[in-house]
């Protein structure tokens, strides 16, 4: 549904490029060309050195993904499924996140149940529903084990959520056939039937709140419940951009809301937020949003949105943050839009990022985003490298920075800031 591909013809330059520098002199020589495709200077110096950023190979949030992931697939395959329990619960009592923003509990939850996801979705690829069934199965045996533990029973009922939507494919409900549809409804039956016997108040367990928004899809009437159990899930964490994010998306006419309850939804919880986020909130719902359905622009208020955006950099100045932000407003939002509209108001901001607060570049934070409003993301993993990230940060980058380029300076970031000056 949301965030497709990279056009196929660009696959195959992907594999030619040896560098992010040699991109950088194709995408500029390009920009030099006149309207008749004339190189107007033959003697220009080499374009290689122009453009010069730090880029971060591995950073500290996929560092702290991995190793959180990599534990709870660990204890998964000894069977310690006490301690994994004990974990995700800690987890998510105390609100841990990576310094991306990502919920470890979460992250835990998704280590533990990859194997057993992993194997239903081969076995669902070749259309063998018992196969599919054999590992789910597996997991429900265990929940009948540690039944008093929510923070296994998440995995178990996330597990069912996962191999649910595999089965019903991403096509219009219409178009999928009775019995995928029939075993999506029983996965996402059995999901609820697991988060139904625990109180994500009580417990203090924003994951279990999370893991009943996804169960709305399966919702005979999701309208009806969508903007509650988002505010639930939102008072229980609401340092989480995540969970705003995912309402947003909601709410859109495409899945259980409108563009009305969308613009009313960003505005009460930016006010239930303010203390944390400013006016941050707002942007947080419209985020995803926008980028996936433009004509969410109507109901917008650009101005709080551009507004919140600035205090989310005030509160949240790390580089992961500055890097999903220059992605969302410089390539996002600016690869194309009409001047003087509101996303042309909110691309122009890229500037702003661009000059006084981007220090690096965060390639997979670039694939985290389509590349353009209204796109659908691409999800393949031998697409999704940090070399195809480089490319689209170093595209948006020239792309911005062309007057200064073509007219002879080089552009330099360091952890200090940008540094524009002109080629001896």
């Amino acid at each position: 549904m949301m965030m497709r591909d990279l056009p196929s013809r660009i696959a195959p330059l992907l594999e030619q490029i040896s560098s992010p520098v040699a991109t950088l002199a194709r995408a500029t020589s390009a920009l030099r060309k006149d309207a008749h495709g004339h190189q107007p200077d033959e003697h220009l110096p080499p374009l290689q050195p122009r453009l010069a950023i730090p880029m971060a190979e591995k950073t500290a949030d996929q560092t702290a993904y991995q190793r959180h992931f990599d534990q709870a697939q660990f204890l998964a395959r000894q069977e310690n499924w006490a301690e994994l329990g004990e974990l995700i619960r800690h987890f998510d009592s105390t609100r841990a996140r990576t310094p991306g923003g990502l919920p470890v509990a979460e992250v835990m939850a998704l280590g533990a149940r990859h194997d057993a996801v992993s194997a239903a979705l081969e076995a669902i690829e070749i259309n063998d529903p018992d196969a599919a069934r054999a590992p789910l199965d597996a997991l429900d045996e265990v929940l009948s084990e540690h039944c008093e533990d929510h923070g296994v029973a998440l995995v178990i009922a996330q597990a069912h959520i996962d191999v649910g939507w595999a089965w019903r494919g991403e096509g219009w409900r219409r178009d999928i056939p009775k019995e995928r549809r029939a075993a999506f409804h029983g996965h996402f039956s059995a999901a609820a039937r697991i988060i139904d016997r625990f109180d994500a108040f009580e417990l203090d367990a924003p994951s279990l709140a999370a893991a009943r928004c996804s169960l709305l899809a399966a919702e005979t009437n999701p309208a009806n419940r969508v903007a509650d159990d988002y505010e639930d899930l939102i008072d229980l964490d609401p340092h989480s951009p995540r969970h705003m994010r995912a309402m947003g998306n909601h709410l859109l006419p495409r899945w259980f809301g409108s563009y009305e309850m969308l613009d009313l939804q960003a505005r009460r919880t930016a006010e239930r937020t303010q203390d944390i986020w400013g006016d941050g909130a707002y942007t947080w719902v419209y985020f995803d949003a926008l980028a996936v359905d433009p004509d969410a622009f109507d109901t917008l208020d650009v101005d709080l949105f551009l507004q919140g955006m600035q205090d989310i950099l005030e509160r949240c100045s790390g580089q992961n943050m500055v890097n999903l932000f220059a992605a969302y407003t410089g390539m996002t939002m600016g690869s194309w839009c009409e001047p003087g509209t509101a996303q042309a108001q909110v691309a122009d901001r890229f500037d702003w990022i661009a000059r006084d607060l981007l220090r690096e570049i965060h390639p997979m934070v670039w694939l985290s985003l389509p590349e353009c409003a209204g796109q659908v993301q691409c999800n393949d993993p031998a697409k999704r490298t940090e070399k195809a990230g480089r490319v689209r940060a170093l595209s948006t980058l020239t792309r911005h920075f062309a007057p200064e380029i073509k007219a002879g300076y080089r552009i330099a970031y360091d952890q200090s800031g940008l540094s524009i000056f002109p080629i001896a």
